[in-house]
């Protein structure tokens, strides 16, 4: 019976999915395997009827550069109880391939473990990806996807300005990433933004509301002063994560709420609640300031991956025939910053509670420090000036407001 690979999806989308299946499918079938790609991640893979994509070398090369993926993604979660080997018997499959975050990669390593107590010898690689680029890669590699998910919100980002320009207004821009302010970060300093706010800017002090719209108005009023009526504020979505729920649930805003009763963040656009804490705080400052919410998320997730990812995919789809063919199982690809293929392994990034920590900006570093002291706030020497809008700017300091001396 022919030897196969299967592969799955985890998580959401990312740019450069197909092209990492692609190229598996390419390797692996000049090698003589079948391979095999499940939809509906594990989901399919431990069904009774999974739907199965076999790939050809026509069917791979149609997609290496589109974006989103051939292989419905799922997020779902099995239990130790679901497993089965009926797949993995039935298919002769040598190599299970998931393509996804670490929680795809822990649910991997238990089932591998499963089928090699049914006598299955089942090796395991797995190729990480996440938009967030927060997943801790040595050499502080980026993660696959996030380059073209960076690259196509500075399109947005660029033409958000361009309208602030043109209509001398402001906008309050909310971009995804987690706990994380990578795709905020890289946004934000790219588009020359006047104000970007991520959750690793409050090391010093809790985040709290008042705080990001105190950070956003002392931007609006610097640029008054400089004769400037315009300007973009990029916020992290990661400051929710960081956020006290008492402080999510005090904010006025109307959430939906799960069974444990949690406020549900992921049916809110969080540049609208923002915006609307904004404007709610310039009323009151008597401040006639026009503000608009635009939400960077979903629109970055499939779109077609740029050549950085493109070459760092294709890479990683090499890596994992290289590794299999060494006898290396249970473990991540990984490319250094020389394109040097090694194996990582979950246990080399989890903390004691078995948790994998997020990689979070480098707030220290000169780049962070750098792009942050060239944003437009509030200082000490404006405050005479700034007392014509409010009458106490040392509430609007940035500086003072994230507690950095």
């Amino acid at each position: 019976m022919k030897k196969s690979i299967a592969i799955i999806c985890g998580g959401g989308p990312a740019p450069g999915i197909n092209t990492v299946i692609s190229t598996l499918a390419k390797t692996f079938i000049k090698d003589g395997y079948e391979v095999l790609g499940v939809h509906h991640g594990y989901k399919g893979l431990l069904s009774d009827e999974p739907a199965v994509k076999v790939f050809n070398f026509h069917r791979a090369d149609r997609i290496f550069s589109r974006g989103g993926s051939t292989l419905i993604m799922s997020r779902f979660k099995p239990k130790d109880s679901d497993f089965n080997d009926v797949f993995f018997k039935k298919n002769n499959v040598k190599l299970l391939v998931t393509i996804g975050g670490d929680d795809t990669a822990s649910t991997a390593n238990r089932l591998t473990k499963y089928l090699g107590q049914q006598n299955l010898d089942v090796a395991h690689i797995h190729v990480p990806k996440t938009i967030d680029n927060d997943l801790p890669l040595p050499d502080r590699n980026p993660t696959f996807g996030f380059h073209t998910a960076k690259d196509e919100g500075v399109r947005i980002g660029n033409t958000v300005y361009e309208d602030a320009r043109t209509s001398e207004n402001w906008f309050v821009v909310s971009a995804m990433g987690r706990s994380a302010g990578h795709l905020a970060f890289g946004i934000a300093s790219a588009c020359h933004f006047p104000m970007m706010i991520i959750p690793e800017m409050f090391d010093k002090t809790k985040i709290t509301f008042e705080k990001i719209i105190n950070m956003v108005i002392s931007s609006i009023i610097k640029s008054k002063i400089r004769g400037i009526e315009y300007g973009v504020a990029m916020i992290s979505e990661g400051v929710f994560h960081f956020m006290e729920e008492e402080e999510i649930l005090n904010s006025g805003i109307n959430f939906t709420y799960d069974e444990h009763g949690h406020p549900e963040l992921g049916n809110v656009s969080k540049s609208h609640i923002f915006n609307y804490l904004l404007q709610v705080k310039l009323k009151e400052l008597g401040l006639d300031i026009k503000s608009r919410p635009v939400e960077i998320g979903y629109e970055l997730r499939c779109c077609n991956p740029i050549a950085f990812d493109l070459t760092l995919c294709t890479l990683l789809g090499i890596g994992v025939k290289k590794l299999f063919d060494e006898g290396v199982t249970g473990c991540i690809v990984s490319a250094n910053s020389n394109g040097d293929i090694a194996p990582l392994f979950l246990k080399d990034f989890e903390d004691e509670n078995g948790k994998v920590p997020p990689r979070l900006v480098d707030i220290n570093s000169d780049m962070a420090q750098l792009f942050i002291k060239h944003l437009i706030y509030i200082r000490e020497r404006d405050y005479e000036a700034a007392k014509k809008y409010v009458s106490n700017p040392e509430a609007y300091d940035v500086k003072k407001i994230l507690n950095w001396n």
